[in-house]
């Protein structure tokens, strides 16, 4: 079951923190509950990646990402991850959860994650690439698209310009009989 409870006590949490720039890292403290392990007594990996949104969410609150969404209709959804799984949590251990955007493109926003025990050692470290979603699916920002194609063409662009003389010279030279 998803922990809707804990993502409300984290919302609550960090409704009047500090705005964050829009790759800094949100911060938060955990704890692995009875509910969250499996049979090696340890945090589930299926689990781990459901608390990771416990991270992603309350970080794109505090971007202001979320209010973004929001008044454009918008959701967010994950298009892919990848995770390496480090060193085990054990039941009533408490981590430290760091979530931060690290990057975009014309499709995705890309964000790394981890768990650090209180030793100071990575439990685990999670990559995910989320896509923004619309009504009718995927949004696309066509304004990126446009200057990669900009970008794409200007080198031919300007030898065209700079030597467009040759060009039409070398082109009528062979058109004229003489």
């Amino acid at each position: 079951m998803y922990p809707f409870i804990r993502m409300f006590k984290e919302l609550y949490l960090f409704r009047k923190a500090p705005r964050l720039p829009v790759t800094g890292t949100h911060v938060s403290r955990h704890r692995c509950w009875p509910w969250d392990i499996d049979f090696w007594m340890e945090l589930n990996n299926g689990r781990t990646l459901t608390l990771y949104d416990l991270g992603r969410i309350p970080l794109a609150q505090r971007t202001g990402f979320m209010a973004v969404l929001r008044r454009r209709k918008w959701g967010l959804t994950v298009a892919g991850s990848c995770t390496r799984y480090r060193r085990r949590i054990r039941p009533f251990e408490s981590f430290e959860m760091r979530s931060q955007a690290v990057g975009v493109d014309h499709r995705f926003v890309y964000l790394e994650q981890s768990m650090w025990k209180n030793n100071g050692e990575c439990a685990s470290h999670a990559m995910y690439r989320t896509a923004v979603t619309g009504p009718k699916g995927g949004i696309r920002d066509y304004g990126v698209e446009a200057a990669a194609v900009i970008i794409a063409a200007l080198p031919t662009l300007l030898v065209y310009v700079a030597a467009g003389k040759y060009f039409v010279r070398g082109l009528t030279a062979g058109s004229l009989k003489g």
